[in-house]
């Protein structure tokens, strides 16, 4: 089960949070987030990382591909995530800015089958989907809980991320319904936007077990 945290800002946090089992970190790229952190504070994060086998995603939304490119490049990330309004032809294009393996994620916030089946458009260009509740006022962490039952045989035929209202008290039920690749969380495991609950985060990989040891 890969577990990604999302919405690092401080240093402690996301050492504290690697070392804890997470296989992937997300830093918030989108100046109007609260959780937002600039690119010489995410390599700083990033470089003391080396000795963990965690992966350093950068979340960007409805940016050009060239600033994507020189913020993965500059901070040394290991993906990006898509959380804005991008298009498939966007994605093709990014692909062609970022070295190889850099990881593209297109996140989709579902509220209906027919966001689900937009999905299928994108399949071919890039790794991993990520799903996200619905807000008609904020991108991602708004602690909305995804309608589950949408998802009910969703098979995309790629790697996908579960989020949307996560929380170290609902993450099983959740995995047990939907069977996702694997979970992202961020203001279920918070004291407050960016500032994360490490007490929480404990007791998530507690409840996860053994698979929240696991970095694929």
């Amino acid at each position: 089960m890969r577990v990604k945290i999302c919405g690092i800002t401080r240093d402690e946090d996301g050492e504290a949070i690697a070392r804890m089992g997470a296989s992937a970190l997300g830093f918030i790229c989108v100046p109007s987030s609260p959780r937002y952190v600039g690119v010489g504070q995410i390599r700083q994060m990033v470089d003391r990382l080396h000795s963990w086998r965690v992966g350093a995603i950068g979340v960007f939304a409805n940016v050009g591909t060239e600033p994507i490119g020189n913020v993965v490049r500059e901070a040394g990330l290991t993906g990006v995530q898509l959380h804005g309004d991008e298009t498939p032809e966007f994605c093709d294009r990014l692909r062609a800015e970022l070295a190889d393996g850099i990881e593209i994620i297109k996140a989709f916030r579902i509220k209906s089958e027919a966001d689900l089946e937009r999905t299928r458009l994108y399949r071919d260009r890039v790794d991993t989907f990520l799903l996200d509740a619905y807000h008609p006022g904020q991108l991602g962490g708004t602690g909305r809980q995804l309608d589950w039952t949408l998802l009910d045989g969703f098979d995309p035929g790629v790697p996908w991320l579960l989020a949307g209202g996560l929380n170290p008290d609902n993450v099983l039920t959740a995995i047990a319904r939907v069977r996702p690749t694997g979970i992202d969380l961020s203001s279920g495991v918070e004291r407050s936007p960016g500032i994360k609950d490490l007490a929480k985060v404990a007791r998530l990989f507690e409840q996860l077990g053994a698979r929240g040891q696991q970095r694929p």
